[in-house]
Order: structure tokens, then C-alpha cells, then sequence
């Protein structure tokens, strides 16, 4: 809800559930900066990461936690007296129902689930509470891909409310999305409840004004939400989805328990890919389409903070690729949608006649290292840095709403079989699914396969295991080898791993359990087990064949693409790997 840039002058940065300097190295250098202007540094998280370096209060939270420490949290801000009583008043709703729930999570009852101590706790609520001239709390996907996400994101919202560190420059909520332009994809209306701008498919007004643009009946419109992602794999094993078009991903390696969402694949009548990278997903695809690079077309991204931001090609496309919106033109005039536009320019300017938001965001406007951050209806609006200004929310009465959850444990919890806590992160040195930065031969020689797996020295010690060595981890779903990272900086019980490695996938082990609502998955905890190989000469070369053998494979599907270019095939025919 705040902008990047004005994280810098914030007077407190509460981190929670959110590792900057791996996942997003500029953000990491605001927050220093921040900290150089005289900002305190809250950190909560149960690794001690790079940014509790440098943090004023470091809590070192237990993993799956989350909302009875933000419970906790609010219930000392409430009860030492930090409550901004007028913005509460003046500002939300359901104050009192909301601390029927809160009243109950004092420090001292959570202590045991959080891992903090009261005194910390109350530390935390004070300076953050009262941080001058405002606090800002940024999260990530440590919030995000737990089993209470979304009540947690309530959480989040309503101690912002209590504590009146809101609706004022600077201050608020700062999510950060996982992968680049993942907001600019929601902007965009890739979302199963959503038209681009964020105008609800249910909404009849809505519909009828798209129609209208798209020049179709209105009943073609859906007017009901769709499914998501994570839905894919019980909707193909039971029937229920046949054709599933994979546009520039590769669930195999991001989605949790990798082997069920291969037979989910393989269940599929149509499989359909578009990428730039032969990856372990394009491997099961019944039609491949090659599309450009980012270095090879232009279009326009959206930063974590609403930033919209134009970017030019670099060289032009190789080969047969083609952009993904011609792609996706040629397409839909196949499938009886005649759909044409002669550059990006025509298909922005569409994108913001039907979204009000976004319609003073130009083409023009963002020429060179111009930005335009939305809110931004009108061409001579200057963008809106921070949402919500002077507490005015999105809500008919122009109030928040105050929503508080009781804490539940996450659904898979640690047992004598499985000891270990399971938590997916991220690594500086490579990105998302690593199909493009595993290509890059300078990066692999910083890093490469089988990855790593990172422990406390006391799970290590229990297990003979040493820093460095291969080491074998396995869970309910699944089996894979990894390199040990042995470090005090991570808690004791938890391991980590990135699903960015290929041998070392930790999707092969995760849980495929998702938030109620939202369906994001439970990728941060899981229950696992490890032990050390003890032959490591074999293992050594086990984990190199196998990455030798996946390597080969890959390369033996993309080169077995020998039939003659297609761009579309009839439905009666049985597509048999066509390479578009």
C-alpha cells in the first residue's frame, strides 16, 4: 500500500515473514537506507537473516506462528496503551468484536507457540506503535504461503488500524510479490474473480461494460469466478479439467508435491506450453509455443508497489519465436475471436479506457525512466505513492474493517517419523524456477545442483552430518538429495530449501495444502527427514548423473521437435508434441 522508495523515510520497518536482501536486493537497500536516516529495524522471523544484522530488535519467531504473534502484538499495543484511539473511532469498524478475540492473546499465553518472550513482545508494540513520523510493516511470501495466509493479511491490516500507522505518507502495509510482475499479471486481470483493474467478473455492470469493448454478447462473459492454479491437479485427476494452458511457468518444479502435479499433467487431454526454456514441465506438454525473452519484446511491468514502468527490446526474436500477445492474437482468431493490434501501445491504451485506476498511466507519461504509480485516473494526475491518504479505505462507508482469527496450527506437524520442520525460500544468486539463471554458466559456477539444504548445527550433529556433504532428505510425498549448509543462523528443528534447484526440488517433498480462500499453498511448512549418505564418493556422482541424465532429457525433447512449423491444428487431430 506504500511505495519502495518510501520505505526510506519511514521512522520504523517492522519485517515480517519477508527476507529482502535474497529476494529482492533493492528493497534490502532501502531498508538500509532507512536505518542510515535513523529508522529502527524490527525483524521477525525464525532464521536470522542478513537484515537482523542491522535490526534495532530481532524476534526469532517459531515457524507457523503467525497470527497469534501478530495477535499477541496487537494485545500489547491495546493494553500498554498505544492505541490510536481517534483513528480508530474516526477511521474502521468492529473494534469491539475484534478485541474479543485479541483480549485473549496476551504474550504470556503464546509464548510457547511464538517462541517470544513477553518483554520482546512488548518491546515490539512499542516501537512500532509509536515510531514518529510513521511504521511501515513489509511481509512476503512467509506470510503468503502459510495455511492462514489471507486471515493473517487481516491481521496485518487491523494492527496497522489499531496502532494509526495508516493512511498517512509512508506508512501501511508494503507486500511484496514472489516473481517479477506478479501485480502487473493481477493488474491485468489474471486473476479467476477479476477483469483487468480489479473489477469483479460478478459485478453485471462490469461485464456489460467489457462486452461492449470486446464487442460480444454479455452472456459470453463468465459470471461466476474461476478456478485457480492450485486447483489444477484435483480438477484434472478428476476429470474435471481437460485442457490447462501454461503460459511462461513451470509447476512442476514451483508447485508443491512435484510427482502428483506430473500425473495430474498426464491426465490432461490437451497440454499446452508457451515459455522460452525447455523446463521440466514444457517436457509434458502436447504443444509447445516458443515465445520472446524479455530481452527480445517490450511491454510494460508493475512493480511490488503498484509502479507501472515501460520497458524497450533489447534485440529482436529469434527464430520462430513470436511475442506472447501476437501468440495469444493468432489464437484467439483461430478459436473464432478475431483479435488484432499492430504494437503494445493499442492493447495499453484499451487496458486503460475500461480501467479507471489506470488511465491517466500513458505511454507518454512513462517514456525514458518515467513511472506511473496507480492510483492514477486522470492525465494530469501525478500517481498515488500511498494508498488510503487521510484513512479513507476502499469500503462504501469509507472505514476499515478490523477482522481478527484465532490461531491455527499448520496442517502437517512434525512427528517422531518426521521430525523436521519444512520451510521453501529463496536464494539471491538464482530466480523463480532457475529455467533462465540455471542457463547462465557464471551463475551455476557460483551455485549449482544438487542445491542446498540449510540446518542448525544441532540437527546436523544429530545426524553426523558435516557442512557440505550430500545428504538425503524425505517426507510423505517424496525423496531427493541435497548439499548440507550447516549454520547458526538457522533454527533449530526448521530446514530450508529454494524450489529452485532441479535435483534438490524441496517441491518433491512439500505438502499440497492450501489457504481456504486465497488456495495459495502451504510451501513454509511441512513435515520432513534427514540423514547423511554415507557413502559421499557415490553420492557425489549420483546427484551429477542425475543432473546429467535431467539435463540430456531436456535437451533431447527440444531438439526432437522435427515437424514442420504449425500454428494451430484441428480438434480431431491427436497433437503429437507440435512445435509452434
Amino acid at each position: 500500500m506504500c511505495s519502495i522508495p518510501g520505505m526510506e523515510n519511514a521512522g520504523c520497518v517492522f519485517l515480517f515473514g519477508y527476507n529482502p536482501s535474497a529476494s529482492h536486493p533493492i528493497v534490502a537497500r532501502r531498508i538500509v537506507r532507512a536505518k542510515e536516516k535513523g529508522a529502527k529495524i524490527i525483524v521477525a522471523d525464525p532464521r536470522h537473516i542478513e537484515t537482523a544484522r542491522i535490526a534495532d530488535l530481532y524476534l526469532p519467531i517459531k515457524n507457523g506462528c503467525n497470527i497469534a504473534f501478530l495477535n499477541a502484538l496487537a494485545n500489547c499495543i491495546v493494553n500498554d496503551g498505544y492505541a490510536d484511539k481517534d483513528f480508530i473511532e474516526a477511521h474502521t469498524n468492529g473494534y469491539e468484536q475484534w478485541w474479543e478475540t485479541i483480549k485473549k492473546y496476551t504474550p504470556e499465553s503464546v509464548q510457547d507457540i511464538t517462541g517470544i518472550s513477553p518483554a520482546d513482545m512488548h518491546r515490539a508494540a512499542e516501537m512500532y506503535a509509536t515510531a514518529e513520523p510513521s511504521a511501515i510493516i513489509g511481509y512476503g511470501m512467509g506470510v503468503c504461503q502459510q495455511r492462514q495466509n489471507l486471515k493473517t493479511v487481516h491481521t496485518l491490516a487491523a494492527v496497522a488500524c489499531v496502532a494509526g500507522q495508516i493512511g498517512k505518507p509512508n506508512s501501511g502495509l508494503a507486500p511484496v510479490r514472489g516473481q517479477n510482475n506478479v501485480q502487473g499479471s493481477c493488474d491485468m486481470g489474471c486473476l479467476p474473480n477479476m477483469f483487468p483493474g480489479y473489477q469483479k467478473v460478478t459485478d453485471p455492470a462490469m461485464r456489460e461494460k467489457f462486452a461492449k469493448a470486446w464487442g460480444v454478447p454479455v452472456e459470453k462473459l463468465s459470471d461466476h469466478e474461476g478456478y485457480k492454479l492450485t486447483d489444477m491437479v484435483h480438477l484434472a485427476n478428476e476429470g474435471t479439467l481437460h485442457c490447462f494452458y501454461n503460459y511462461g511457468e513451470d509447476p512442476v518444479q514451483t508447485e508443491p508435491d512435484s510427482q502428483g502435479t506430473i500425473e495430474a499433467l498426464k491426465k490432461l487431454d490437451l497440454f499446452i506450453c508457451e515459455d522460452i526454456f525447455m523446463t521440466q514441465t514444457t517436457m509434458y506438454a502436447d504443444v509447445i509455443l516458443p515465445g520472446t525473452s524479455w530481452g527480445e519484446h517490450e511491454g510494460v511491468f508493475t512493480a511490488s508497489d503498484r509502479t507501472f514502468q515501460h520497458f524497450n527490446a533489447a534485440v529482436p526474436p529469434k527464430g520462430e519465436c513470436r511475442h506472447d500477445w501476437q501468440i495469444i492474437s493468432d489464437l484467439s482468431t483461430r478459436m473464432g475471436y478475431p483479435m488484432h493490434y499492430d504494437n503494445t501501445k493499442q492493447i495499453w491504451d484499451e487496458m486503460r479506457q475500461l480501467c479507471p485506476n489506470f488511465y491517466g498511466a500513458t505511454y507518454e507519461k512513462m517514456e525514458g525512466t518515467g513511472h506511473c504509480e496507480w492510483p492514477i485516473p486522470t492525465l494530469e494526475h501525478q500517481g498515488t505513492a500511498d494508498l488510503f491518504p487521510g484513512g479513507h479505505f476502499n469500503k462504501p462507508d469509507g472505514r476499515a474493517v478490523l477482522i481478527a482469527h484465532d490461531w491455527e496450527h499448520p496442517t502437517e506437524m512434525p512427528d517422531e517419523e518426521y521430525p523436521l520442520v519444512l520451510c521453501t525460500v529463496r536464494e539471491v544468486g538464482h530466480y523463480s524456477c532457475r529455467s533462465m539463471t540455471g542457463n547462465c554458466k557464471a551463475l551455476s559456477l557460483l551455485a549449482d545442483e544438487p542445491g542446498y539444504v540449510h540446518m542448525n548445527p544441532a540437527d546436523a550433529r544429530a545426524r553426523g552430518i558435516r557442512d557440505g556433504e550430500i545428504v538425503r532428505i524425505w517426507s510423505r510425498r517424496g525423496s531427493v538429495y541435497s548439499r548440507a549448509d550447516v549454520s547458526d543462523r538457522i533454527n533449530k528443528g526448521a530446514v530450508y530449501m529454494t524450489y529452485q534447484w532441479w535435483i534438490g526440488r524441496c517441491n518433491s517433498l512439500t505438502l499440497h495444502a492450501v489457504d481456504d480462500v486465497s488456495h495459495t499453498p502451504e510451501d513454509k511448512f511441512s513435515a520432513c527427514q534427514m540423514e547423511r549418505v554415507a557413502d559421499q564418493q557415490w553420492a557425489e556422482r549420483h546427484v551429477a548423473q542425475e543432473y546429467a541424465d535431467l539435463k540430456a532429457r531436456l535437451a533431447k525433447e527440444a531438439s526432437a521437435q522435427d515437424v514442420e512449423p504449425a500454428v494451430a491444428f484441428s480438434a480431431s487431430q491427436e497433437p503429437d508434441r507440435i512445435l509452434v
